[in-house]
């Protein structure tokens, strides 16, 4: 297999630029997971690569397997360049929120191509003027789900009770979801319609964005569970969540 030219789609989740004009590129693939290419004179090469590296595009990569990890990048032809993102700060700084969780969590999955599919359509999403909230709370919803994180929702993950209208406490460690009964003092307190608004969204296709109506108690309390469940499985905080939350103190 080495040499032989492999052709693959992909997403560019960033790029490091090594020499005087080589660039090392991270992209997601659908196929192959995330793979690291040596993209030589990439920054001189227009005909080769033309703004394909350049991060959240999507483009046909062309690649020759290398030594080790680092594969050799021959040429790629753009697909979707997604160019509106680099015109608002704030849907910026989540699509390179998306980008980051996908590199700290997607690394060992073996669902490559839904996770490839969730990744493009929450850029795409994005790109098109889309709720910035919703955005957020769906992909990481569906990233933990589809990398089998997914806690409890509609009943206690201790005592196994079906909640109907009654009060919901949360602690990923023990499950996700509790009854009174089994929680304890600290454990988060979510609203029963917060909790079934998530259950009803991993019902629907984990590629679609649109037509999403959540209000802001939904949208803060799902916040705050989804943020326990990611700090309990990311090996460290994403670089990107405090230029979010700076973002967030300016605009308040």
């Amino acid at each position: 297999m080495k040499g032989t030219l492999i052709q693959c789609e992909g997403v560019v989740l960033r790029y490091v630029n090594y020499g005087e004009a080589d660039r090392i590129v991270s992209v997601l693939t659908a196929s192959w997971g995330i793979k690291k290419g040596f993209a030589r004179s990439a920054r001189n090469s227009r005909k080769r690569f033309g703004p394909a590296l350049e991060p959240f595009t999507q483009a046909m990569f062309h690649w020759r397997q290398g030594r080790g990890d680092l594969w050799t990048l021959q040429e790629a032809d753009l697909i979707t360049p997604r160019g509106g993102l680099r015109t608002d700060l704030d849907r910026l700084a989540l699509a390179g929120y998306g980008v980051e969780l996908v590199e700290l969590l997607a690394a060992e999955a073996e669902d490559h191509q839904r996770i490839y599919e969730l990744l493009c359509s929450y850029l795409d999403y994005l790109d098109g003027n889309g709720d910035p909230a919703v955005a957020r709370l769906l992909f990481e919803l569906r990233l933990v789900y589809l990398l089998g994180y997914i806690p409890h929702l509609l009943h206690c993950s201790e005592c196994l009770k079906i909640f109907d209208n009654e009060p919901v406490r949360f602690d990923f460690r023990r499950g996700g979801s509790l009854c009174l009964e089994c929680a304890g003092a600290n454990d988060l307190e979510v609203g029963l319609g917060s909790i079934g608004s998530l259950a009803r969204s991993l019902r629907i296709s984990h590629q679609q964005f649109e037509g999403f109506k959540l209000g802001n108690t939904t949208l803060r309390e799902a916040g705050m569970l989804l943020a326990q469940v990611l700090r309990q499985i990311l090996p460290r905080e994403p670089n990107s969540l405090k230029f979010l939350a700076r973002l967030s103190a300016r605009e308040s």
